[in-house]
């Protein structure tokens, strides 16, 4: 659902093992004729930003609850980048799929990929990095979920969402997706939350600030027998208001909404055991453009 785990590590959704992990590289997408138009002016200097930018800054709660609480209260019976990817549009081609051919990035901070280029292109990676995070079961602990947040949000927005969230996945909420009080799943269960990034792009650029669109799909329930919230998917598309602050992308809001969603396939769904068995032993994905 909103709340997929892409998992940094192989197991259930772990974001800090990278025994298992497989690197690929996200399409290069163009800019959106009918995205909000660029931002001028305004830019700030490298660790900081306008003062006018921390008293209208509205920090939205990520994690994609909006998916979560629709889940909950559903009943079931059982390397160097310094450009913007220019090169992968060729005529002819379509630009939306290219890949650019840029090599993932190698740092990690909390668990999860850091050190994006200053570019168009590096804030699409980040962007697409952190929607896998904030979609993971890690977001459901406590613990977990503050190293997430710490590690995605600049300073400045990270303390006010970490009460927001805090609130949000309360007993009562963790209670409603079939959690334990600790955000753990009941003995005999698995809780399957991964995000996966199906594309990206920019509707806004500056030299410190951007506004990325990754359109997203998702896994959300508890798998094993006797569960009676299955594993289901969904669709989102998550925007992103990144700030470029200590060297690398940080959100500094987010929001999403749903869809777009495909027609639903003639696929058979897999038994219970069958889906805890691929989640648990297919890892996830570092991505870049």
């Amino acid at each position: 659902m909103s709340l997929g785990d892409d998992g940094y590590g192989g197991g259930q959704g772990g974001y800090g093992d990278d025994r298992h992990m497989t690197r690929t590289r996200l399409p290069e997408g163009e800019v959106d004729p009918y995205a909000p138009p660029r931002r001028g002016s305004g830019r700030s200097s490298r660790g900081g930003r306008p003062s006018s930018r921390n008293l209208m800054m509205v920090v939205g709660i990520v994690v994609l609850l909006i998916a979560a609480i629709a889940f909950a209260n559903r009943g079931g019976d059982s390397a160097d980048d310094s450009s913007s990817g220019g090169d992968a549009r060729r005529p002819g081609g379509s630009g939306a799929t290219a890949p650019s051919g840029v090599k993932p990035v190698d740092g990690k901070t909390g668990g999860i990929a850091s050190g994006f280029a200053h570019s168009e292109q590096g804030a699409q990676s980040a962007a697409a990095n952190f929607a896998v995070a904030l979609g993971s079961d890690g977001m459901f602990r406590k613990d977990s979920r503050r190293v997430i947040v710490d590690a995605t949000h600049t300073p400045d927005a990270a303390p006010a969402l970490q009460q927001q969230l805090d609130k949000a996945y309360s007993g009562d909420f963790l209670k409603n997706v079939g959690l334990l009080p600790d955000g753990s799943a009941p003995k005999g269960l698995s809780f399957v939350s991964r995000t996966v990034p199906v594309g990206s792009k920019t509707a806004s650029y500056a030299t410190d600030d951007a506004t990325v669109e990754v359109w997203c799909t998702g896994l959300v329930g508890l798998a094993g027998e006797g569960s009676t919230k299955p594993v289901s998917q969904t669709w989102f598309t998550l925007t992103q208001k990144l700030h470029w602050t200590n060297d690398d992308w940080k959100i500094v809001s987010s929001s999403q909404k749903q869809g777009p969603a495909p027609v639903n396939g003639d696929d058979r769904a897999a038994s219970a055991n069958e889906i805890a068995s691929a989640v648990s032993g297919y890892g996830g994905f570092t991505y870049a453009r």
